[in-house]
């Protein structure tokens, strides 16, 4: 078997990238006349947005489907062979379906189309034909422009599904701003994994009430040290008229080791130290735990403490 050039290879890549990347451009000048219209279904629907498709556009569907819930609107792919085999029963008068072939001709489609129609559900088509049975079905159609498929036969959905693809995230986006999602909805119904740890709340990972290591600032230095022992978070919060005035680090008991016993919390503290809200992200409250600050008190508009986020929390949480 003779090696493949490398060079064609990353030409070969090269020129289905840019073919396929030419024909989205294309594609957002000139957006389907339907997109506005698509949109503001969308955001009135009652129940859920229904996403079907067959084959390769069932891959694109499914995707399409699993964005629209992540950002805030209600929505499951149904297949349309379970579908003709009693699945039917998951759509409802309530909902609104997307169904996509790059045909329009998708037989596998016909009884969802068929039953959308019997109880007047809003049906939005993606096709490439508009002429094609699928679209003329449809309430709103979002055409796709007819862009050559970019592998050597252009027979295989190559361009054809990264357009469907491209437009039901434009469509997903454009309902997400509408709506005004942002990015503590967007924690909702993304709680795991690294994506649910950089959007966590200083609120959300911080200790709190009896654990937090507090002193008021005429507390003498041995009883400090008590707290800073029994807290174990290596720092102390100093405290007048129940507002945080300063903390005490490792670094500040070092600094004052001449006669550190004989002195008050106040006469050791950093005084006016960094501090967050309860609604700073934990991925900003690291980027604020620079250099050698391990740990950030958290305060009501007040400056009184409601928390403490040490550094070993993000980790734990993942954030970093």
């Amino acid at each position: 078997m003779t090696r493949p050039d490398p060079d064609l290879i990353r030409q070969t890549a090269a020129r289905v990238l840019r073919l396929e990347g030419e024909a989205v451009a294309r594609m957002a000048d000139a957006l389907p006349v339907d997109f506005e219209a698509a949109v503001e279904a969308i955001l009135a629907v009652k129940g859920r947005v229904i996403i079907s498709g067959m084959g390769k556009s069932g891959h694109i569907a499914r995707k399409i489907s699993a964005t629209l819930a992540s950002t805030g609107t209600p929505s499951y792919f149904v297949h349309p062979a379970e579908a003709s085999h009693g699945d039917l029963g998951m759509i409802t008068p309530g909902d609104l379906c997307i169904l996509i072939s790059n045909s329009g001709e998708t037989s596998e489609l016909g009884d969802i189309v068929a039953h959308v129609a019997r109880f007047s559900i809003p049906m939005i088509g993606i096709s490439k034909n508009p002429d094609s049975t699928l679209m003329k079905a449809a309430d709103m159609q979002l055409v796709l422009p007819n862009e050559p498929e970019a592998c050597i036969i252009g027979m295989a959905p190559t361009t054809s599904t990264t357009l469907a693809l491209a437009l039901g995230d434009a469509l997903a986006v454009a309902v997400m701003e509408r709506r005004g999602f942002v990015a503590e909805n967007f924690r909702t119904f993304h709680p795991g994994g690294k994506l649910g740890a950089q959007l966590a709340t200083a609120t959300q990972l911080m200790h709190s009430g009896n654990a937090l290591p507090l002193v008021p600032s005429d507390m003498a230095m041995p009883d400090v040290l008590l707290v800073m022992t029994e807290k174990g978070f290596g720092i102390a919060g100093v405290t007048e008229g129940g507002k945080l005035t300063g903390v005490i680090t490792d670094g500040d008991l070092r600094r004052n080791m001449d006669g550190l016993m004989g002195k008050t919390a106040g006469q050791v503290a950093t005084q006016n130290p960094r501090a967050i809200s309860p609604e700073t992200l934990a991925a900003e409250a690291v980027g604020l735990m620079s250099g050698r600050i391990t740990a950030l008190f958290v305060l009501d508009e007040t400056g009184k403490p409601l928390g403490l986020l040490h550094i070993h929390d993000c980790l734990r949480a993942g954030v970093l």
